[in-house]
C-alpha cells in the first residue's frame, strides 16, 4: 500500500517502528555498499576514474544544448520520432497519443525512473491500458501498488514469503516462499507478456549523442524483450542523460555497475540504434524518444545546483546515508529518495511547501558525497537547499518564532542571565536523570524522541566572571 498520502511525521514514525524494513534496508544497503567497495578496490585507480566520470558529466550538462541537438538530428535521421516534455502532462500525453494511434491494449515496460516521475503507469490504468512491469522488483511493487523503495532495488523491503502471497491471487494457489519457485513463476508469466505486447516502453541510462544510440544496463534481460518484441517502441528519458560518444560512455559504465551493485558491468548493457532496419531479424517498426526536461532547465541555468544534473542513477549515496538506512525510501514521500532525491525533488517539483522537509532529512555527514562516483557535493547542495528555503520565506512560523526568541535573548545579556536563572529552578519537573525529557510543545516535539541537558545552575558566563574575579 502507498504511503504518499500520509504526512512526513506520519510516514517516517511507521518507518521507524517497522522493525523488518529497517533490518531488510540495513542488510541490502550493507551488501550493495560492501560490493561496491571491492569493485572499486579491484580497479585500483578509483579516484582517477571518479575524476574521468565528474569531468564528463559536468561537460556534458555545461554543453547540454549541443549536445541536445547532435542526439535529435542523428534519431531523426534514421526515422525515430523525437518529441521534447515539457512536463510530466506533456510526457504522459504523448505516450497516450502513441499508445492510442497504435490501438495498444497491452504495454510492457522495463525499468524507467523517468516513467515514475511522471506517473505513467497510474495514466496508463485510467485509460484501461494494461501496463506489465517486467523487471522482478518493479513488478513485485507494481502488484503491491507501492513505489520503488530503492533506485536500484525497487523492492528491497519486501520479504520472500511477502512476494509469494503478493503472486498467489495470480497464480490461483500457494507459492513457495524459495527463490527457484518465484523466479520461474514470473518467467512464466512473462514470457507469455512478452509476445503479446503491443508497445514497450523502456528507461535510458545513457544517449550517445554522435551515435544516435540508446543504452539501457539491466540485469535480467528484460529490457532486450521489451525493445525488440513489440511493433511500437518508445524511450523515455531525462534530459540530461547524455554522452557525447563511447568512449565517454565506457567510463561511466564502469562507474554506474561498479558503483550500484559491485559488478564490473551489469548482465545485461543494451545498446539500441533503432529503428528496425531491412535485414534486422527483430527490432521494432516504429521507435519514439521522449526527452522530458520538468524544470531541468532551471537547474541548469542555476550554477549553484547545477551539479546535481551530473547524476548517473547509481544509488551508492543511499546506501552510506544514515537517515536512508533507518527508514529506507518510502518515508521521503517522493519517486526519488536518499541524498540525492532530497536534492533533486525540491529542486524538480518547485513545491517548498510538499517538499521542503527533504534536505533535511540528513545528518549532513558527508558519506554521500563520499560515495558519489562523479563527484557530486551532495551534502553541501542540501545546505545550499536549506538556505534557500528560509531565503524564500518558507520556514515554519513556530520555527521563525523561536529564533526570533533566540536572538532577541543572547543580543540582551542581562535579559539572558535572567531567563537562564529563571530556566534553572523552572525545569526540575521535567528533568529525569540530569536530562529535560518531556515538556509542553513545541519542546515535546523534540523530547519525544531525544533528551536535552538540563540548565546549569549556573551559566557559564557566571562562572566565567567568577573565574576572572578569583585573579
Amino acid at each position: 500500500m502507498s504511503t504518499f498520502n500520509l504526512t512526513t511525521e506520519e510516514r517516517v514514525d511507521a518507518a521507524l517502528k517497522n522493525d523488518f524494513l529497517r533490518q531488510a534496508t540495513r542488510r541490502a544497503t550493507d551488501r550493495l555498499r560492501n560490493n561496491k567497495y571491492k569493485a572499486s578496490d579491484e580497479l585500483g585507480n578509483w579516484e582517477e576514474w571518479r575524476n574521468a566520470g565528474a569531468s564528463i558529466r559536468a561537460h556534458v550538462v555545461a554543453n547540454l544544448d549541443y549536445y541536445l541537438k547532435q542526439l535529435i538530428e542523428q534519431l531523426e535521421k534514421r526515422g525515430v520520432h523525437v518529441h521534447l516534455a515539457k512536463t510530466p502532462a506533456d510526457a504522459v500525453g504523448i505516450v497516450r497519443k502513441i499508445v492510442q494511434d497504435s490501438s495498444a491494449k497491452k504495454v510492457l515496460k522495463s525499468k524507467s525512473m523517468i516513467s515514475e516521475e511522471v506517473h505513467l503507469n497510474h495514466a496508463m490504468e485510467e485509460d484501461g491500458i494494461e501496463i506489465v512491469e517486467t523487471d522482478l522488483g518493479e513488478y513485485i511493487i507494481q502488484i503491491a501498488g507501492e513505489p520503488p523503495s530503492h533506485i536500484i532495488v525497487p523492492a528491497m523491503h519486501k520479504t520472500r514469503q511477502q512476494v509469494a502471497d503478493l503472486f498467489e491471487p495470480i497464480a490461483g494457489h500457494a507459492l513457495s516462499s524459495d527463490t527457484p519457485t518465484l523466479t520461474r513463476f514470473v518467467r512464466i508469466q512473462m514470457r507469455e507478456k512478452f509476445l503479446s505486447g503491443d508497445i514497450g516502453i523502456t528507461g535510458c541510462n545513457f544517449a550517445v549523442a554522435d551515435t544516435g544510440s540508446i543504452v539501457m544496463v539491466t540485469n535480467e534481460g528484460n529490457g532486450r524483450m521489451v525493445s525488440t518484441l513489440p511493433r511500437v517502441q518508445i524511450t523515455l528519458m531525462g534530459m540530461e542523460r547524455i554522452v557525447p560518444s563511447f568512449r565517454e560512455l565506457d567510463v561511466l559504465l564502469n562507474l554506474l555497475a561498479r558503483s550500484a551493485t559491485g559488478q564490473r558491468l551489469s548482465s545485461y548493457t543494451t545498446i539500441l540504434t533503432p529503428p528496425k532496419r531491412g535485414g534486422d531479424a527483430d527490432g521494432p517498426e516504429e521507435s519514439h524518444l521522449v526527452i522530458l526536461d520538468h524544470n531541468r532547465s532551471e537547474i541548469l541555468g542555476d550554477k549553484t545546483f547545477r551539479p546535481a544534473l551530473n547524476c548517473i542513477r547509481c544509488g551508492a549515496c543511499f546506501n552510506v546515508c544514515p537517515v536512508y538506512r533507518q527508514i529506507g525510501g518510502h518515508a521521503y514521500g517522493s519517486v526519488y529518495a536518499g541524498p540525492i532525491g532530497s536534492v533533486i525533488t525540491p529542486l524538480l517539483e518547485k513545491d517548498w511547501k510538499k517538499w521542503g522537509h527533504l534536505p533535511y532529512f540528513s545528518s549532513l555527514c558527508g558519506a554521500c558525497s563520499e560515495a558519489c562516483p562523479v563527484h557530486i557535493p551532495l551534502h553541501d547542495l542540501l545546505v545550499k537547499l536549506r538556505m534557500r528555503k528560509t531565503q524564500s520565506g518558507h520556514t515554519p512560523q513556530v520555527e521563525q518564532q523561536i529564533f526570533k526568541a533566540y536572538r532577541y535573548f543572547f543580543t540582551r545579556e542581562k535579559t539572558l542571565r535572567r531567563f537562564l536563572k529563571l530556566g534553572a529552578r523552572l525545569q526540575f519537573p521535567l528533568v529525569h536523570n540530569n536530562r529535560i525529557t518531556g515538556g509542553p510543545p513545541p519542546l515535546s516535539n523534540w523530547t519525544k524522541s531525544r533528551t536535552l541537558p538540563k540548565v546549569a545552575p549556573q551559566p557559564f558566563m557566571q562562572m566565567w566572571d567568577d573565574l576572572k574575579n578569583k585573579r
